[in-house]
């Protein structure tokens, strides 16, 4: 497959440029996006609510928690604008020093923020801020560091180089769980209710130096320097991105078909399944987040295995393939889990049904208090965990496994779930149990890995190396920064109002059918790449008749 270093520029880097260039990328990849995502670990806690955005509300509480981490998402496409117009004009290094910066002082922020209880609303409007600020810096991070190591590759590695970098951003994860974890280690439970907590936000600044220190030690992309050197410097690379024959298709695909699909496959093995077992099968918490941390870590090498194999058989058949096997194993996957997470709750959900009857149950999850008898129930078992089922009758009631329940008061309610065989006290899975779970989870990797592991080459190759930085940047964080930033909170939401535990899943089907359908039409099985469709001269065209609107500098 031709690859990006084919395209009539310096000689290669050599091997110790090489895996200076890796190494570099990679890591400040996985800081910058642990930076991210640490927000979500503790907001899949209850932390970040109880602290930040206190409503009286646990429900309320962990929607409001969710939407804050879904708004650092909804400012990622601004910031790959931003972002990517710099990285085209001004090179692809001192960008993406300027957006770990931003991120590694925004992430320690969040954690210096006093709580709601003690200067009020101001709390989580400076959280929302600072996190706006991350998804700025996070829509400038990724982009640039793909490309840098794409751009360093040799003819038949840019998947395999690359895939460390689709590795690093799951390690990120990864290493916020396992910061969180040791932190509470070291602590009491109260010290870490209370204040330590915030260490795993400070901890960015170390990180922050870390990453610095290493970038620093780069030189500019031989790309870019070649583009620079022949006077092919575009512009406006944003307005470029709209207007480069044959770069709508190639923006759209990467939006709809790349983007969207492979991001809700793989929050979806993350934070979905964090929250599942942590919240619906009622597993301890610090328990819930060891496995998931480590099926997790198991899991990174089939980011590199993927990547390395789209170097042989092309990028699109691992992400097709991918996503068919996420339509039919989806469900099934997330059904063992809840079976062996927590088998006595999953056995008297099937044994003994819980059903609300009324006339027209109305539930809103966001309300202070429900309208009516009915909405209260759904409420009240909407907290529990448990699921349910609606009926339309004339009279509102309610039965467990059959057995109508006399006292639908709060603790009437408690005394027949537990009668009917409910236990909601926090479980901890056996060996052989954890095992299965962990097996689900290494799965779910699976799919993410044959998705995600050759995307970072695939985006690079796509676009013009001019207004590669923009255009490959713009997609990628519409995609996942609206269909995958969203989704925790639209998965609860569909929870939450059906009642049924698994129905956030649906949201993950709907994206993966559409991605599926936009890469079966939009890409190539082999020779997909832009080296490959525009040849040695592609960077020279850009400056032709093709981009009138965008002219390089003279």
């Amino acid at each position: 497959m031709t690859t990006i270093a084919a395209e009539g520029l310096p000689a290669e880097p050599s091997a110790a440029d090489i895996r200076l260039v890796i190494t570099a990328s990679s890591l400040g990849t996985a800081f910058e996006w642990y930076d991210f995502f640490i927000y979500g670990t503790l907001a899949a806690s209850g932390i970040i609510g109880r602290t930040f955005f206190p409503a009286g509300n646990e429900m309320v509480q962990t929607l409001l928690a969710w939407a804050g981490f879904a708004v650092g998402f909804g400012f990622r496409p601004l910031g790959a604008i931003l972002f990517g117009f710099l990285g085209d004009r001004l090179g692809r290094k001192y960008t993406f020093l300027v957006t770990i910066t931003l991120m590694g002082v925004a992430t320690a922020g969040v954690g210096l923020v006093p709580s709601a209880a003690s200067i009020g609303l101001w709390a989580p409007a400076i959280v929302i801020l600072l996190r706006i600020l991350q998804g700025l810096a996070l829509g400038g991070e990724y982009g640039g560091a793909a490309i840098y190591v794409a751009e360093h590759s040799p003819p038949g590695k840019a998947g395999f180089y690359t895939s460390f970098i689709q590795a690093c951003v799951a390690g990120g994860f990864i290493l916020s769980l396992a910061i969180v974890l040791l932190t509470k280690a070291a602590v009491t439970p109260t010290a870490w209710d209370g204040w330590a907590w915030r260490f795993p936000f400070l901890f960015s600044l170390a990180l922050l130096a870390i990453s610095l220190w290493m970038r620093l030690k780069l030189s500019e992309s031989p790309v870019f320097c070649a583009i620079k050197a022949r006077g092919e410097l575009v512009r406006n690379p944003f307005v470029a991105s709209f207007t480069y024959s044959g770069n709508l298709k190639r923006l759209f695909v990467a939006l709809f078909g790349i983007a969207a699909g492979l991001t809700v496959i793989w929050y979806t093995a993350l934070f979905s399944t964090l929250q599942f077992l942590q919240s619906t099968m009622r597993v301890d918490e610090t328990m819930a987040q060891l496995i998931v941390g480590f099926g997790g870590g198991a899991g990174l090498f089939w980011f590199i295995l993927f990547g390395r194999l789209s170097d042989r058989v092309g990028r699109k058949a691992p992400i097709v393939i991918g996503y068919a096997m996420t339509l039919v194993l989806l469900f099934p996957i997330f059904w063992t889990m809840g079976s062996a997470a927590n088998p006595g709750l999953a056995r008297a959900a099937r044994r003994a049904p819980v059903i609300v009857t009324g006339p027209h149950c109305a539930y809103d999850p966001f309300a202070a208090k429900q309208a009516d008898i009915c909405g209260r129930l759904l409420d009240y078992f909407s907290k529990k965990g448990v699921a349910y089922t609606k009926e339309v009758t004339p009279a509102i009631a309610v039965t467990i496994g059959g057995d109508a329940v006399a006292d639908t008061s709060p603790a009437g309610l408690d005394a027949a779930l537990a009668a009917a065989g409910y236990d909601l006290a926090r479980v901890r899975p056996d060996a052989r149990h954890i095992a299965v779970i962990l097996f689900a989870i290494l799965v779910m990797g699976a799919l993410a890995g044959a998705t995600y592991g050759p995307v970072a080459a695939l985006l690079a190759e796509m676009f013009p190396p001019a207004i590669r930085y923009s255009s490959m940047s713009i997609p990628y964080h519409l995609g996942t920064g609206y269909f995958g930033g969203f989704l925790p909170f639209i998965s609860q939401y569909i929870v939450a109002r059906t009642g049924d535990p698994y129905a956030g899943l649906w949201y993950t089907m709907a994206v993966v059918a559409v991605a599926l359908l936009v890469s079966l039409w939009g890409l190539k099985w082999r020779g997909e790449t832009f080296a490959g469709d525009a040849g040695a001269n592609a960077s020279a065209r850009l400056s032709a008749d093709h981009v009138p609107s965008a002219t390089p500098d003279p």
